[in-house]
């Protein structure tokens, strides 16, 4: 076997860096039960503050060894494997943007009497009001100003053209009513955006209508600082002008005099005596600085310069070494030292490290920034940016284009203009992402950031750009610990039923493929290593729709080696030799390996590309687990292989086991003869699905729908998925329960009469919401929350919440799903030559989500309670994988055939290539569906509609390959053979 070697070492260091990874997960889950153990009160309830306090008290110690290198909490949790919030739950934050900034801001910040006084008596009138903030504004305006219009207020240089004098209130109030909804809207936006920069764990973020306040739940947070930082540190882009360290003379000079002063009066030898006669200002700042390090560390009474200033270079200005960034913070903290920096400058460090040429070391660089009209008043601030892209430079490298607004085209004139030949901070969060050096000044809004940027930096830069400023300050009022969606039981449950499955494969692969089944486990258990490994190293979490992808490369993984070992063994009745049929088996079925992981890798790339939410999450395990698969069940497979079968003939490796040495061999069904009916049938079952979706309507989850939400306190802990399982059954109306804050608290949300609105809807809800809990858990109501008795429960709050599913996850999915068709289609069509193969394809595809969809509708009909919601969505792209992996792999017989036999007669060479196929057809799916009947019986309820879809998709997706999409091929490409012959009759 060539390239032995290289497979070998790759599969050594894939598993090698797996390993180191995936330590980290390991630690970080014994840190957490630690934790959890800690904050286990005297009654059995866990106080999640008391967890949070804990790990916030760990948070930057080192708590992990490895191979010497130390490693702090806030290090390991950066680099586990994250779990999302449906599996480990994570950190409720409610933000609320202030319609207050953006009245003022609309109105120019005026300093009239009359209209802050309005502002600040509308917003003491919102802490208890539910009326809006806007109707609060103008009872307060009419009462300070009766005589007075808005107009005379609102009607600014800035409002030219929307507002005028001779506008009326009205009129202005629904601009500004318009204005704040918009504001609103943005907030979210860009808070959902920034989120998702922040990994690819699924956050769930939701308006709570009528207010403008934004719900966000984080997977797997539970440090305070972090989720503030994210949410609310973010919130200004500015744009500075950047002091170089020569030019900071006076204040070194300063530092220096108050050095040597010091010096003087201290106790020292000859030989400790330091001579400032020739010093420079970088070695006076370094001396300076290291007496404030001997004040503020006495740990380090050796005045070791090495380990503070690792770098201070004229090229980079200030530059420190990663490592020593945490002295540096305590000593620029230090009073005495930050009153000897001129009162215009403040100290701010870049986002990220860099390395210098000729060295390894990473660097960080600490930015002297000119703020002559205080420390947070920027010459320009980023609302004026309009958009930002990446471009390409003159010489053909990544770059940033920006536009500004005409305010901001001034601005930015007149700093440019002031700057050329120095640089200007691009400042985030008070970090500086960029510090372009100005070329020259710019007369127009239009401008290009060049620089050393990768296409992935460039881009970043663009987004910063364009989403830098939040239209109106968030601030968080509300903060709890959530439980996960799925509770701990019912993790268990699934991930009992997994590995159960998983074990019946086992079983059943080496009782059918004997020592080749030991070999196709193997690069199984290979897969899934390096799948979870890849995920912890690219900081990905793994949800429950990631499991969906995992299911898939299963069944891809097992699909591939059952693929490679049908082929040997058809070589070997074929009276080829043992490494003769191994070869051919393995080369054979390459193309068709290669084709089906192909067109599902390629799905799921489109999928990450244009998806949100759980389309992205599902996407990126599903690349990686392609990615994987491929290369463990066919190259880690053939050098295990390869070393079995050493003794050449002689080698006790075989494929199969006396039983099935034969089985499903020989087979002559003539399927196609029934394509008609099967046309029929799948015609009356999608039918009659969707008719009964149109009459009763699908149940869609609350993350589709929104609803209203509860938080109920119980005098003892409650399960949560037990409590939803009950509750789904006591109402019309789909439910969520996760834990909120302890493990005796819970947050139910159901979507019950979510489409009405008034407070006899709110007054049934909240009745039904009782009832339903009094029933399942046996407790009964009370309204004195402070002191619950036993047996009892309180609702302490309650809210409306929109969907988590947004309308343009929703749109980016169909967007995504429509792209991923059409690339489908292609790509079958450049592979086969025949666009009959295309467009069969798609047609099965849309035929095996439609029955999906079918199949639901007709079971909650028939008393089911399967929803669709986020784990839908992945279950219906899981079937879409494996379908199209199905297909392709009946197709490239069909081509094969072709190939060797030309298009005599369609329906023998197509029923040939079936019949070809069928074992491994049947057996894929067998082991396959093993897993998902497992889970299915056994995961659960909170899990069984989501196996439900899994189970019902892989059924569908091996009936369609052959009723649905080879018979497709047969009749379109009948329709043209029969037109050529006939086109030929004519010549």
């Amino acid at each position: 076997m060539q390239n032995k070697g290289v497979i070998v070492f790759l599969t050594v260091v894939i598993t090698g860096l797996c390993l180191y990874y995936l330590s980290f997960t390991f630690v970080s889950s014994g840190i957490q039960k630690q934790a959890t153990e800690y904050a286990v009160e005297a009654d059995g309830n866990v106080d999640f503050a008391k967890r949070r306090s804990y790990l916030d008290s760990i948070w930057r110690e080192p708590v992990y060894n490895f191979l010497g290198a130390d490693f702090t909490y806030q290090e390991i949790k950066e680099t586990e494997l994250g779990l999302g919030l449906d599996l480990q739950g994570g950190m409720h934050v409610t933000l609320e943007v202030s319609p207050v900034e953006i009245v003022k801001g609309l109105a120019g910040n005026p300093k009239d009497p009359g209209f802050n006084q309005a502002v600040d008596e509308a917003r003491e009138a919102a802490k208890t009001s539910t009326e809006k903030y806007v109707d609060l504004f103008y009872s307060a305006w009419q009462s300070n100003n009766p005589d007075r219009q808005l107009s005379s207020i609102f009607a600014t240089a800035a409002n030219r053209g929307r507002i005028s004098l001779e506008s009326s209130d009205a009129e202005i109030l629904e601009i500004i009513d318009t204005e704040v909804e918009n504001a609103i809207e943005r907030s979210f936006n860009i808070l959902r955006t920034r989120i998702d920069r922040f990994g690819t764990s699924q956050p769930n973020i939701q308006r709570i209508q009528g207010t403008g306040r934004i719900q966000v739940e984080l997977p797997g947070v539970d440090n305070q600082e972090r989720v503030r930082n994210l949410l609310q540190g973010v919130a200004k882009l500015q744009f500075w002008e950047v002091a170089e360290v020569n030019e900071l003379g006076g204040s070194l000079d300063a530092i220096n005099a108050a050095w040597v002063a010091d010096n003087q009066n201290a106790d020292t030898s000859d030989e400790d005596t330091v001579s400032t006669e020739n010093m420079t200002e970088e070695d006076s700042l370094r001396n300076a600085l290291e007496k404030q390090l001997a004040e503020i560390d006495p740990m380090n009474p050796s005045n070791d310069v090495s380990p503070i200033y690792s770098l201070i270079q004229p090229n980079y200005g200030l530059a420190y070494q990663v490592r020593d960034t945490i002295i540096i913070n305590r000593i620029l903290k230090n009073p005495d030292y930050k009153s000897l920096l001129p009162r215009d400058i403040k100290l701010l460090w870049g986002v990220k490290p860099f390395v210098p040429e000729g060295t390894d070391l990473e660097i960080l660089e600490l930015y002297a920034i000119r703020a002559p009209r205080g420390a947070d008043q920027a010459p320009l601030e980023g609302d004026v940016v309009t958009d930002a892209r990446q471009v390409l430079d003159q010489t053909s490298r990544p770059a940033v284009s920006m536009q500004m607004n005409a305010e901001g085209a001034r601005k930015w004139r007149s700093l440019t203009g002031a700057n050329i030949g120095r640089r200007i901070a691009v400042v985030l969060d008070d970090y500086v992402y960029t510090a372009p050096v100005v070329n020259g000044e710019i007369p127009t809004g239009q401008s290009e950031i060049s620089g050393s940027f990768t296409l992935q930096e460039a881009q970043d830069l663009a987004n910063i750009l364009k989403s830098g400023s939040l239209p109106a300050p968030t601030q968080i009022v509300e903060e709890s610990i959530i439980g996960p969606t799925l509770g701990k039981e019912a993790q268990g449950q699934g991930i009992i039923s997994m590995v159960a499955g998983l074990v019946l494969v086992v079983l059943f692969m080496v009782a059918y493929y004997s020592k080749g089944g030991l070999v196709a486990i193997a690069a199984l258990v290979f897969n899934i290593f390096f799948i979870l490994g890849i995920l912890a190293q690219l900081g990905a979490a793994l949800t429950l729709p990631g499991i969906a992808g995992i299911v898939l490369t299963i069944g891809m993984s097992i699909d591939a080696n059952v693929l490679i070992f049908e082929r040997i063994k058809e070589e070997l009745r074929n009276g080829a030799g043992l490494l003769a049929s191994i070869n051919a088996g393995y080369n054979k079925a390459f193309s068709a390996i290669l084709d089906s992981n192909v067109t599902t890798f390629l799905t799921g790339a489109i999928l990450y590309a244009l998806g949100q939410g759980p389309v992205k999450g599902f996407a990126i395990v599903l690349m990686i687990g392609i990615a994987s698969s491929f290369f463990s069940a066919v190259f880690i497979t053939r050098v295990i292989v390869h070393w079995m079968s050493k003794k050449g003939e002689k080698s006790s490796i075989s494929f199969a086991t006396p039983f099935a040495k034969n089985a499903l061999t020989g087979l002559n069904f003539d399927f196609l003869s029934k394509r008609k009916t099967a046309y029929l049938i799948s015609s009356a079952i999608i039918i009659v699905g969707l008719a009964i979706a149109a009459v009763n309507g699908l149940k869609f989850g609350v993350d589709f729908t929104g609803g209203r939400s509860y938080i109920v306190a119980f005098e003892e802990p409650v399960v949560p998925s037990e409590l939803k399982v009950g509750l789904d059954g006591e109402f019309d109306g789909s439910v969520e329960v996760k834990t909120y804050g302890a493990n005796n608290v819970l947050k139910v949300t159901t979507s019950y009469l979510i489409n009405e609105d008034d407070d006899e809807s709110n007054r049934q809800v909240e009745e039904k919401v009782k009832e339903g809990i009094a029933t399942v858990t046996g407790f009964s109501f009370t309204d004195n929350a402070e002191n619950l008795g036993t047996g009892q429960f309180a609702i302490t709050g309650s809210s409306k919440v929109g969907a988590t599913v947004a309308d343009d996850i929703k749109t980016s999915s169909a967007e995504a799903m429509i792209v991923a068709l059409i690339a489908i289609f292609l790509y079958i069509l450049v592979r086969f030559r025949k666009w009959q193969f295309s467009l069969a394809s798609i047609a099965a595809l849309v035929h095996d989500t439609l029955f999906v969809i079918a199949a639901f509708a007709i079971a909650t009909a028939l008393g089911a309670t399967f929803e669709i919601d986020q784990v839908f969505i992945a279950a219906i792209l899981t079937v879409i994988g494996y379908s199209i992996n199905d297909t392709v792999i009946v197709f490239d017989r069909i081509r094969e055939n072709i190939e060797l036999r030309g298009t005599g007669k369609l329906v023998n060479i197509f029923n040939e290539a079936i019949n070809l196929t069928l074992g491994r057809t049947l057996i894929t799916s067998f082991t396959t569906l093993i897993v998902v009947l497992v889970l299915l019986i056994f995961g659960g309820e909170v899990l069984r509609g989501f196996s439900f879809a899994l189970f019902i998709g892989i059924l569908v997706g091996t009936y369609s390959s052959v009723y649905i999409a080879t018979p497709i091929v047969v009749d379109l490409m009948k329709k043209e053979l029969d037109k050529e012959k006939e086109a030929k009759k004519v010549a």
